[in-house]
């Protein structure tokens, strides 16, 4: 059965990590200490001799490759490397993409078998934009937040230069944990030995390192990592390619204007682990098929008959009105407005869920070949009122009872694709193009594996 995790413990307390106060301005001040002793290793211009030391050479470009890779991380990192070959059922026939009312779901084996699991990290969730906060989060210089992509850890922090910057959470040295070390201008600093660097990556004090041979501190810069905004919300990508953010999540703002998200204020937390491939979550939330039989009182608050699907190049939405007058998501700023509820996915493990006042973000986030988990932000116009604190309260237990069903349909359905009387079924053409989108996606980013 799916486990719930409160709020506070489902994500870190970003307040323990804040100082605004800072300190002594440790960047304009020369740490001599630190400087590596290559007097009798320099060749005549003052750089480092490596043509003598061919080890010590390799490692040096290595390290100057990843930290300068153009224009990120992408270009750098060795990934691993899935051919098509060594993945079940990823055959030209299984890959190919057939119009709706023909093609099939993907086959039982992407939800079972354990080659998927890496393979998605590495070749899709990696390659996607990824949400990781909100800018609220990120307000002023020294602020950061981390978050797992892909299962690599990564630290998002605003700089001295009010500029928002991503990097792997990993020090160059043995891997040590990073986090902020307050000053006037703050630095980041290794949990492990206390190597810092600057707000845009680069090293800059390395203790006790003296008499170390051949060593440029250049050539040990943190990791960058692709990071953007949009709405209010942060971004990252690890790897380099197409669609740039906006493309991502084109037409989103146009659709549910006049409402916007930049303004809303987060009000609560929540992540459910659930024994599920994240792949069968996914299908769940991407059609309305399944609401009169596992959600009876949701299906109650919207208009089933009126419950469309719309897709496009990355997303998709469902989108539906409310059903009668009397239900918790009127708009008060247009109370003659027939409510409207905005359910975007975002390929491929992002979700908006947009109504009156409200926005609800889910990521999910692979953790196993048949677990997930899926984090929930919940944000709102209003947190002032003296009726704020009841709806968000109202909403988040709604929202649970929503989950609990989720989890216990998706849970199931997974205990069953590893059936051996299942391989792949079909779609309805009226309630489930969302769920082939998805699949459509899911083949062609796997058809871009070499053979």
């Amino acid at each position: 059965m799916g486990k719930k995790r409160d709020e506070s413990s489902s994500l870190p307390d970003l307040s323990s990590h804040l100082d605004s106060s800072c300190g002594p301005d440790l960047a304009s001040e020369p740490d001599s200490s630190c400087e590596p002793d290559l007097a009798s290793n320099r060749d005549s211009s003052g750089e480092p001799d490596l043509a003598s030391h061919p080890v010590l050479s390799r490692m040096a470009g290595e390290h100057r490759r990843l930290s300068q890779g153009p224009p990120y991380l992408a270009r750098s990192i060795d990934w691993p490397t899935f051919r098509r070959a060594e993945l079940p059922d990823c055959s030209d026939e299984d890959l190919r993409v057939e119009a709706l009312a023909r093609d099939e779901t993907i086959p039982s084996s992407w939800y079972v078998r354990p080659e998927f699991h890496e393979a998605d990290e590495a070749s899709i969730l990696a390659a996607s934009w990824q949400f990781a906060g909100a800018v609220q989060d990120l307000a002023n210089p020294g602020e950061f937040v981390r978050v797992r992509v892909a299962g690599q850890p990564v630290i998002i922090v605003r700089g001295n230069d009010g500029e928002i910057h991503a990097f792997y959470d990993v020090c160059r040295h043995r891997g040590g944990p990073l986090s902020v070390k307050p000053g006037s201008r703050c630095m980041l600093q290794c949990r492990y030995h206390g190597w810092t660097y600057r707000m845009d990556g680069q090293l800059r004090g390395v203790p006790d390192f003296d008499y170390v041979e051949l060593f440029d501190k250049k050539d040990f810069s943190l990791i960058p990592v692709e990071v953007g905004t949009w709405q209010g919300l942060v971004f990252v990508r690890l790897r380099d390619g197409e669609p740039t953010l906006g493309e991502w999540l084109a037409g989103i703002a146009e659709r549910i204007a006049p409402w916007t998200l930049t303004a809303k204020k987060r009000a609560h937390k929540e992540s459910y682990e659930i024994a599920c491939n994240w792949k069968v979550y996914v299908d769940n939330y991407l059609e309305g098929y399944h609401l009169p039989l596992v959600h009876p009182e949701l299906s109650k608050l919207l208009d089933y008959r009126r419950y469309v699907t719309e897709v496009g190049e990355w997303s998709s939405l469902q989108h539906s009105p409310f059903s009668g007058e009397d239900h918790p998501y009127a708009d008060p700023n247009a109370p003659d407005e027939e409510g409207r509820a905005f359910y975007y996915f975002v390929f491929p493990n992002f979700m908006l869920n947009i109504l009156p006042g409200r926005l609800q973000t889910n990521r999910v986030v692979p953790l196993g070949p048949d677990r997930c988990r899926v984090e929930f932000e919940y944000f709102y116009d209003d947190l002032d009122s003296a009726a704020s604190a009841g709806r968000v309260k109202d909403d988040v237990r709604s929202s649970d009872d929503v989950q609990q069903e989720d989890i216990e349909i998706c849970e199931d359905v997974q205990q069953r694709l590893a059936s051996h009387v299942y391989d792949r079924g079909r779609f309805s053409v009226k309630r489930e193009s969302g769920v082939h989108h998805f699949h459509s996606r899911l083949r062609r980013s796997y058809a871009k594996l070499p053979e």
